[in-house]
């Protein structure tokens, strides 16, 4: 009987430390946290940033540029100048002192319309890193839903393996009851108390697991490892009807296929750009200038001072740079036709998956049903041999195998149940519906 207590205080502590005084985290807290903690979407957000700085109009080279110079230059020497009357001036450390300023304008009026489309591929590349973000908030998502789900289940089976252990450890003290009145013998009792150290071990082995599994929830959560929490173990699935429309809306709205649709806008503007360079360029340059001089008596002026504006117009045409543009040319044409062909074979990949996933959602759903009907069948089956146990009608070995047959109903039933949640959320994924409903 002690040896009984101390099995039971022994289990007893790790729980009181797992579950005590926790806080719920629900589903939607848990992806509120992620979308705010997780490394992996702060580094999306940050690029979605640098795209959309990059389709700025301070970045698309339809602004004209301005420069501003200044200078001034110091001349010391000595001279000596003959004049046209024959005179003659000799100056030691003469000076001669020269500024200048000048604000220069540069503006391209037309480039071949080369910058009109690197303009609209930066505003499709924008679109594209949306995309990017969104994939990798979905890819998070689903990471955190798996690790979720495994949390709850796991806290469904220590309650279960903890039914388990009370029911063994009930079995053990009748057991020793009865051997002590003569009533059964020293077997039944060597059966139970192994019975009862394989469940608790199977115990305290699952409360480590939950541990465990908690700690990697926190870890993509980005928060500390330590944070104590309980998880929501109920299971809402979507509606047929709605999953249906969504299934009806095909690949549509599929992440993948929506980058492979904007690579092929890019490429296609970037094509186009690069035939810009078969027509000229015309640009218009200005200049607004100051420059003063002082001179030294030598010199035919003692000081000048002069300011002044200029224009210009210029025209630029690449007649023939010895092939270069024509072989970029095609290579950007060939680079296009690849994203199109990339596109058909993303289309057929993700229309295998979401046939694959349709189908294991389906057939999941079918074995949680399953595992429900069994684990009414096998409780009926238990508490039907606890009662003909307690009347000694049936042997202990009988009695135990019940009680597994239960047991291993019960997890498979939080197996079955947290598998189909996650084959609906991958199907939502790959309709592209993942973000648009409520769990």
């Amino acid at each position: 009987m002690i040896r009984l207590r101390f099995i039971h205080l022994l289990l007893l502590i790790p729980f009181c430390s797992v579950f005590a005084q926790e806080n719920t985290l629900s589903k939607e807290d848990a992806i509120a946290l992620a979308l705010k903690n997780n490394f992996g979407v702060i580094i999306a957000k940050n690029n979605l940033k640098i795209a959309d700085n990059n389709k700025n109009i301070l970045n698309s080279g339809y602004l004209p540029s301005l420069t501003g110079n200044a200078g001034g230059t110091f001349d010391q020497s000595n001279q000596e100048a003959t004049f046209q009357d024959g005179s003659v001036r000799a100056i030691d450390g003469a000076e001669t002192t020269r500024y200048n300023a000048s604000l220069n304008l540069n503006y391209t009026l037309f480039d071949g319309l080369g910058r009109w489309y690197d303009y609209k591929r930066l505003k499709e590349e924008y679109g594209l890193s949306e995309l990017e973000t969104r994939e990798t908030i979905e890819t998070t998502m689903i990471q955190l839903y798996t690790v979720y789900f495994e949390v709850a289940r796991l806290t469904e089976n220590i309650k279960v393996l903890e039914d388990t252990f009370s029911n063994t450890q009930k079995r053990l003290q009748r057991s020793e009851y009865s051997f002590e009145y003569g009533q059964t013998n020293k077997l039944d009792v060597l059966n139970a108390q192994v019975d009862l150290v394989n469940d608790s071990i199977n115990l305290m082995n699952t409360r480590q697991t939950f541990r465990n599994t908690k700690r990697d929830l926190n870890l993509l959560l980005n928060r500390d490892l330590a944070s104590s929490f309980e998880v929501d173990t109920v299971i809402a699935f979507v509606n047929p009807i709605s999953l249906e429309e969504f299934l009806d809306k095909g690949i549509a709205n599929n992440v993948s296929v929506l980058q492979t649709e904007k690579n092929i806008k890019i490429n296609d503007y970037a094509y186009k750009s690069s035939k810009s360079v078969f027509l000229p360029t015309v640009g218009l340059t200005g200049s607004y200038g100051w420059n003063e001089g002082n001179f030294p008596a030598t010199n035919f002026l003692a000081s000048s001072v002069s300011t002044g504006i200029s224009a210009g117009l210029n025209l630029t045409w690449n007649l023939f740079d010895g092939g270069n543009s024509i072989t970029q040319i095609k290579n950007a044409k060939i680079v296009l036709d690849n994203q199109e062909t990339i596109k058909e074979q993303i289309e057929q990949q993700v229309l295998r998956d979401v046939q694959n996933a349709k189908e294991n959602y389906l057939n999941r759903l079918q074995v949680f049903s399953l595992q429900e009907q069994n684990v009414v069948t096998n409780q009926n089956n238990f508490e039907r041999s606890n009662e003909q146990f307690q009347l000694g009608s049936i042997t202990s070995i009988e009695f135990r195998q019940a009680q597994i047959n239960l047991l291993n109903a019960q997890t498979n039933k939080n197996l079955a149940k947290y598998d189909a949640k996650l084959a609906e959320l991958q199907l939502l994924q790959l309709t592209g519906q993942l973000l648009n409903i409520e769990l």
